[in-house]
């Protein structure tokens, strides 16, 4: 109305402005997912501090601070550390997970598994050992840690229902 420019104007706010990262600073966000993305394929052993997300192949060790995520299409040949993980796909090597483990019904493992928590979603496929739960020396001295029976289960989807169910067999010792 009076020609004034939006800048001076004092009921108008300035815009943001971007300023470009100095040397102070750094540029890559700390909490962005290292990416293996479809079609590469990675020999070696590997180590993150933070979250990984596996969308193509890899053949060696695996180590990760954080949450490990291996999408549908991967394939992994490796003995696997992590904090927690989310599998979709094909994972052949033992798996140790200190929190969370999450198999979708496409993920197909071939190893043992060591996790505080697990969730299986029907379809998914375990060829190898399960432990589930923390080992927590007890205070009784009389029952030693190494007399706790390992866990052998194996999963197999049913298609008894129309709800899908899951099959057990074995012994599952949950701690």
């Amino acid at each position: 109305m009076f020609n004034i420019p939006k800048r001076m104007d004092p009921h108008v706010a300035e815009s943001p402005v971007y300023r470009a990262p100095t040397a102070a600073a750094p540029s890559y966000r700390p909490h962005a997912a290292t990416l293996i993305a479809k079609g590469v394929k990675l020999e070696g052993d590997f180590a993150s501090q933070g979250d990984v997300q596996i969308e193509g192949d890899v053949q060696g060790k695996i180590s990760a601070a954080g949450t490990l995520t291996v999408g549908a299409e991967a394939t992994i040949t490796a003995d696997v550390t992590a904090d927690e993980a989310v599998i979709s796909g094909v994972l052949n090597g033992n798996l140790h997970i200190t929190r969370q483990l999450v198999l979708h019904s496409g993920a197909r493992i071939k190893g043992d598994i060591v996790a505080e928590r697990i969730s299986v979603e029907a379809g998914a496929v375990i060829d190898g050992r399960v432990e589930i739960g923390t080992r927590q020396p007890k205070s009784d001295a009389t029952v030693p840690p190494a007399t706790i029976p390992e866990t052998e289960i194996k999963i197999e989807p049913v298609a008894a229902s129309t709800d899908e169910e899951l099959k057990v067999e074995g012994e599952a010792v949950v701690s």
